[in-house]
């Protein structure tokens, strides 16, 4: 499975469990091989995904041979080396194409053996150790005319196993489980035996690189980064053309398997904000888009089999729109009246209005020629809550927060108006659609305004309680004085760092003005709903081993602990976490401790006669706790492409205020926000997303693992940037790597997901949107869901007429 490394911050991980580093292609792309889990309701029942595959199916037969498919990806690749940090979407996709995927993920995100390279792959023998053993393909070559065999193999472990430090690996996950690795009966066999069982094998080698790409940590270093010498799949790496934006893959000749039915596929580095525009000019023919985007595409589809022309479109919902005839007739007055300064302001504002309505026109009639497709991605977005310090760190005001918020409203704002089914995720480590899928948000509870207030009255947080001093304060105390001091530290740095981004953002905006004058339109609205997924940024730019300590930036750092107070409040949550673990009458006991309608667990309760708030306190009343408010920093992205994600804090800035929880929204510039405050632990509450995947024991791991003291004092987080987690949850994850029973493996993951629901540092709220737009002629690509792409099958439908735009088909 394909994976890159996610933006690191200050904080790091020096942990020497092995190295995990979770995320998905940009924001622009879709994930091409990270899978998700799906849903089961029942022993033995299997759920479709929430939403089926969008991508045109069509047979080979009716896909015509030859033609070139322009695709949209975000930036050109820093890096061929889907291994190295910097790696990223546009790095994954050009492997899938070219390079040799021993497992493949179905609709339903599940790894299946490609058979293209493999003709078995299975566990042979798992005592006294775990054998896998592979046959290969005996036609699977690679470019360059050698059969790809065990030296490949064997390559490829040595470089990720993480014996030898000289490899820059961003990951080695189940490579370092490897004890050795050996030729089988002939050349064709792989036979790999395993230090320690690993469920998770079938992840390995995928993808596959030539043992000169990994042979030695200079070739693994440097020399993939900008060419591949030696591939193996449908297609070839021609060429990566920085100045044009362009790489460019033609077919394979010496591939074995189907021959792909595109002459070359040519992926373009496209910005999300001009992605509407390219596709008018004929210059993209697959994107993935934004919501504005798509709904412009669904508009003039729509307009086209009215018959409509743009210009009458850019009258009917464009720019031309709002104007009436009472405001055309006035502005004709001013244009040619007698005041010449008004005048010539209006003649001016007109034009460009003008020319506005005709870029319109001519857009939507260029967009006529595709349509959307669409599905749900195997990404989730979720609210990480802060643990750290501040109020979040007692875990009865995070389980507020949770019961303050209603998880299905936000979910249907985000996809409802888009067609998508709408229910919220129900698990941190699947998504419906795959076996391993089950819902243990009861662990935590629904949406419950009663229960938050109690909740917070339980941990001291009460109307008023801002304005009480702690027993025994005196004024004037050394206290007092230390925390007025601090406070104004704060606003101080606050206020620097606003300042900063007001000034950025102000040249920015004046370097734009210089290089496009006023006929530039305002670009569409950018980045897959603005949604924020681990990754986006570019890891590359930061240091390898971000942290904080005393060797960081931020120091004095102390290590995550339970309050003895939260400790005791989540002794009955932790016990239905228990039952769920071991089944035994003592758990079920405990979860029954509490009875709610709604099927929540006693430990997400206040405990029994706590009172909560009559109503919600007034604004001179808000909730405090010796002598100091309750109010947490909401950070938001504050870029063009972000406006959907503010929509959504802004829903859930509502729902707090309606318990009594105040907010400080911070809005931070794109560049800034993961780097400088999700990773740094700068904020109380934010919104980000994760990917799911097919390997859950491997990859969520590092996302959930409890925070570890390192030996200078700092905190090693690794993933986990809510700083929540606990020693159950880890070992959990553990005993799910370590099994070679699938049922057993899946079991450990719900029980890992239960408790993660329990620790309230992460709230799932709904599943991405996948929005592609592809010219109406293009078959087998689009909204792919869990899916990862067939690239040989990909192409432009033999000619007839398509009726998705009322066009007839060409051969590009």
């Amino acid at each position: 499975m394909s994976q890159v490394g996610a933006p690191r911050g200050r904080t790091w991980s020096r942990s020497p469990r092995s190295r995990t580093l979770r995320s998905v292609a940009p924001l622009t792309s879709a994930v091409l091989a990270v899978t998700v889990l799906a849903g089961c309701s029942g022993e033995g029942e299997e759920q479709a995904p929430a939403a089926a595959q969008d991508h045109a199916p069509a047979a080979r037969e009716r896909v015509a041979d030859g033609g070139t498919l322009r695709w949209a990806v975000d930036t050109l690749p820093s890096t061929l080396n889907t291994f190295q940090a910097d790696a990223d979407g546009t790095t994954a996709r050009v492997a899938g194409a070219v390079l040799p995927a021993l497992h493949t993920l179905d609709e339903r995100g599940r790894p299946q053996r490609n058979p293209d390279y493999l003709e078995s792959a299975e566990v042979i023998e798992t005592e006294p150790k775990q054998v896998v053993l592979y046959k290969l393909n005996q036609q699977a070559v690679w470019s360059d005319g050698r059969e790809i065999g065990a030296a490949d193999f064997v390559a490829q472990w040595r470089a990720l196993s993480g014996r030898d430090t000289a490899y820059w690996t961003a990951r080695n996950a189940g490579y370092e489980r490897i004890e050795k690795i050996e030729r089988g009966k002939n050349d064709l066999e792989v036979r790999v035996t395993y230090a320690k069982p690993y469920a998770d094998w079938k992840s390995l080698f995928t993808p596959l690189y030539p043992k000169e790409v990994m042979g030695s940590p200079n070739a693994f270093n440097d020399g993939a980064r900008t060419t591949l010498k030696s591939t193996a799949g449908p297609f070839l790496l021609k060429k990566v053309d920085r100045a044009s934006g362009d790489v460019t893959l033609v077919r394979n000749p010496r591939w074995w398997g189907q021959p792909a039915k595109l002459d070359s596929l040519v992926l373009k580095a496209v910005p999300r904000t001009e992605r509407g525009a390219a596709l008018a000019a004929g210059t993209l023919d697959l994107a993935e888009v934004d919501r504005s985007t798509a709904e412009r595409i669904t508009l003039a589809v729509r307009d086209a089999r009215a018959g409509r022309k743009g210009a009458e479109a850019a009258v009917a919902h464009g720019p031309g729109s709002a104007i009436t005839p009472a405001k055309a007739l006035k502005s004709w007055a001013l244009a040619y009246g007698s005041d010449e300064e008004r005048a010539e302001e209006v003649r001016a504002a007109r034009e460009e209005n003008r020319r506005a309505v005709a870029r319109y026109a001519a857009e939507q009639d260029g967009l006529a020629r595709f349509v959307v497709r669409k599905s749900l991605e195997p990404a989730y977005t979720q609210l990480s809550l802060n643990g750290e310090s501040g109020p979040l760190a007692d875990e009865r005001v995070r389980r507020a927060v949770a019961r303050a918020i209603d998880r299905q409203e936000i979910a249907e704002s985000v996809l409802k108006p888009l067609g998508l089914p709408a229910g919220p995720p129900g698990s941190h480590l699947a998504l419906a659609g795959q076996p391993a899928y089950a819902d243990s948000s009861d662990a935590l509870g629904d949406q419950d305004t009663a229960e938050a207030r109690a909740l917070l009255a339980d941990a001291g947080w009460v109307p008023g309680g801002a304005a009480r001093k702690p027993a025994g304060t005196k004024a004037g105390s050394e206290a007092e004085k230390a925390e007025k001091t601090e406070k104004a530290e704060k606003t101080e740095k606050a206020e620097k760092t606003e300042k900063a981004e007001k000034t950025e953002k102000t040249e920015k905006a004046e370097k734009e003005e210089q290089k496009q004058p006023k006929e530039k339109e305002a670009a569409d609205a950018a980045s897959d709903e603005g949604l924020y997924i681990v990754g986006d940024d570019k890891p590359g730019e930061r240091p390898a081993t971000p942290r904080i300590g005393p060797a960081g930036p931020e120091n004095g750092t102390g290590v995550l602990a339970a309050a003895p107070a939260a400790d005791r409040q989540g002794r009955a949550l932790l016990a239905r976490a228990e039952a769920l673990d071991t089944g035994t009458d003592a758990g079920a006991r405990a979860a029954q401790s509490v009875t709610k309608p709604d099927r929540g667990v006693a430990g997400a309760y206040a405990p029994r006669g706590t009172a909560a708030p009559a109503a919600v306190p007034a604004a001179d009343q808000a909730l405090g706790k010796d002598g100091k408010a309750l109010s947490l920093r909401f950070v938001l992205p504050s870029g063009p492409g972000s406006e959907s994600l503010r929509a959504v804090g802004d829903r859930i800035v509502r729902m707090l205020d309606a318990v009594g929880i105040r907010t400080q929204v911070t809005k931070v510039s794109d560049e800034s926000f993961f780097k400088d405050h999700i990773a740094s632990g700068d904020y109380d509450l934010a919104l980000y997303s994760w990917p799911a995947t097919a390997f859950p024991a491997t990859d969520a791991r590092p996302i959930f693992a409890k925070p570890e003291p390192a030996s200078d004092g700092s905190l090693l987080v690794e993933q986990n940037y809510s700083r929540v987690g606990t020693d159950r949850i880890d070992q959990l994850f553990d005993q799910a790597a370590g099994t070679l029973d699938e049922e057993e493996a899946r079991e450990l993951v719900r029980q890992a997901d239960a408790r993660i629901w329990a620790a309230a540092g992460s709230i799932p709220l709904y599943q991405r949107p996948q929005l592609v737009a592809a010219r109406a002629d293009v078959v087998n690509a689009g909204a792919w869901g869990f899916a990862a792409p067939r690239y040989q099958d990909i192409g432009y439908k033999k000619a007839e007429t398509v009726k998705g735009a009322g066009r007839t088909a060409e051969k590009r």
